[in-house]
């Protein structure tokens, strides 16, 4: 009887990706249409993205800062659920700081009123541990704490973690948020992000058998598997609304780890592999954010758990990119 019901809610639903064919939106949408169907779930981005992407279900051309251009598609296909994940992260928005607030923020607002005005019935929007600033604690950092960022990405994402719950508080927008860590996938390039080395680094590995790290050795960071963060993102979208307590965003976790150490996990694989250090000005945001973080509400709310630790996301990635030259070489 619940599968029946499960199934029911699952075919009712048609999903907007904003962001598609960035680094987290491909996974996502290769996943939401393994769940849904591929004619459930509309991948959108500014630009055209892959050919696999392309045609294994409805794409279209989306700015994420036109509420109109939005609205046509949600009106096109009978949008219920959309998941805004076009951003300017935090290395280039250092660089273009009013673009990257008004990218930020525009799409958000953008699509908050759409769901003020009962023309899609729930939102996903990702925030990030950015949120957090050098007088945060570093140590277990905590679902509340204090969170004074230095980054406009960091700046941007309170900024729209408020407003998520202001419109769920004032309008009843059922609104659902996750702070990401630094995200890891060996499927799409970096896009611009402090922790964007700790994908790179794979590539470099096996393509060069050297890598020079913008971090220092002991730069210790928040970090996960995108197959994590697909089942969280997932998971807290599919969860009934009275177990998301909170409106602003989740904490969440997984991994913690440092250049060096991912250098010598990835040298059980390439032994050859050699890493040097020149830290620049993505140093300085990476000192401004937590070394690990507290998820517990996020595990007592919805159930999160994580799978991957670094030896197994490792092995996973270097096997997959093995089999996949195309990728690198």
């Amino acid at each position: 009887m619940y599968a029946y019901i499960f199934e029911l809610l699952i075919m009712s639903e048609t999903i907007l990706i904003i962001g598609a064919c960035g680094q987290i939106g491909v996974a996502l949408t290769e996943r939401l249409r393994a769940i849904y169907g591929n004619q459930q779930v509309i991948a959108s981005d500014i630009r055209e993205g892959s050919a696999a992407l392309m045609e294994s279900g409805p794409f279209e051309i989306v700015d994420a800062t036109n509420k109109e251009n939005i609205q046509e598609v949600v009106e096109k296909y009978g949008v219920t659920d959309v998941y805004l994940m076009a951003a300017m992260l935090s290395a280039t928005a250092e660089k273009y700081p009013l673009k990257g607030w008004d990218l930020n923020m525009t799409s958000l607002l953008a699509v908050l009123e759409l769901a003020k005005e009962k023309l899609i019935k729930k939102v996903y929007w990702p925030s990030s541990m950015a949120v957090f600033g050098s007088t945060s604690p570093k140590m277990n950092t905590p679902q509340q704490t204090v969170m004074e960022p230095s980054t406009v990405y960091g700046i941007s994402k309170v900024a729209g973690e408020h407003w998520c719950n202001y419109y769920h508080d004032k309008y009843g927008v059922d609104v659902r948020s996750i702070r990401y860590p630094g995200i890891i996938s060996w499927k799409t390039l970096p896009g611009g992000g402090t922790t964007d080395y700790a994908v790179d680094i794979y590539f470099e590995a096996l393509k060069k058998g050297s890598f020079e790290c913008f971090l220092k050795e002991d730069a210790r960071l928040p970090m996960m598997y995108m197959e994590d963060a697909i089942d969280a993102t997932v998971k807290i979208m599919q969860a009934a609304p009275e177990e998301i307590k909170v409106r602003t965003s989740y904490n969440l976790a997984a991994i913690s780890f440092t250049p060096k150490e991912i250098s010598e996990e990835i040298k059980k694989y390439v032994p050859e592999f050699e890493m040097s250090y020149a830290p620049d000005f993505r140093q300085d945001i990476a000192d401004s954010w937590p070394d690990i973080i507290d998820d517990t509400q996020a595990r007592k709310d919805w159930g999160w758990r994580h799978e991957y630790d670094l030896s197994a996301m490792t092995k996973d990635i270097i096997e997959n990119l093995k089999a996949n030259k195309d990728l690198w070489s």
